[in-house]
């Protein structure tokens, strides 16, 4: 599952996709494992395990969605512009990829600007893309499943704590 832009052009082309099965940003049902190395949040706000609602619009459907974190994750996660292998338009400020999920990134936090090849393979074009760090944060990553649209999707990657509030 992939995590995406919050610009609302972005997110209708990952909406249309993402509903209709087909197109250059589509999103799988299941998003897979996260990768290698990666380090479970000591003491994170929301467990595995707890239920959640999304405040993040990554993609059409998800604001407001009831989600259960399956995972919690202590990394630097990055909002980056980049362009698809696949020869589709130019992405800007896809929300979000981790540091494992960048080609040599080592472990110290990229600055903004940093040029980066992307190891994510969130949606069709991304594995191997050349982009550009827009910014960072150092708060704890969840992975989520939820439902939108009527399709359940599992292992969406990345949503932050502070796009996530608790269920009432």
């Amino acid at each position: 599952m992939a995590a995406c832009s919050t610009g609302s052009e972005h997110a209708s082309q990952h909406s249309s996709a993402m509903t209709s099965g087909h197109g250059g940003m589509e999103h799988p049902a299941d998003g897979g494992p996260v990768p290698a190395g990666m380090k479970r949040a000591a003491d994170p706000a929301y467990p595995r395990g707890s239920t959640v609602v999304l405040t993040a619009d990554h993609v059409d459907g998800m604001a407001g969605a009831t989600a259960t974190i399956v995972g919690a994750y202590d990394t630097y996660t990055y909002a980056v512009d980049y362009t698809p292998t696949d020869g589709a338009d130019p992405v800007k400020d896809h929300r979000w990829v981790v540091q494992e999920e960048m080609k040599d990134a080592g472990a110290q936090r990229l600055p903004d600007g940093a040029e980066v090849t992307l190891l994510a393979d969130h949606m069709p074009g991304m594995k191997g893309a050349k982009a550009t760090v827009v910014s960072s944060t150092d708060e704890t990553v969840c992975v989520v499943d939820y439902k939108a649209h009527g399709m359940t999707m599992t292992n969406h990657k990345w949503v932050t704590e502070s796009e996530i509030t608790p269920q009432p």
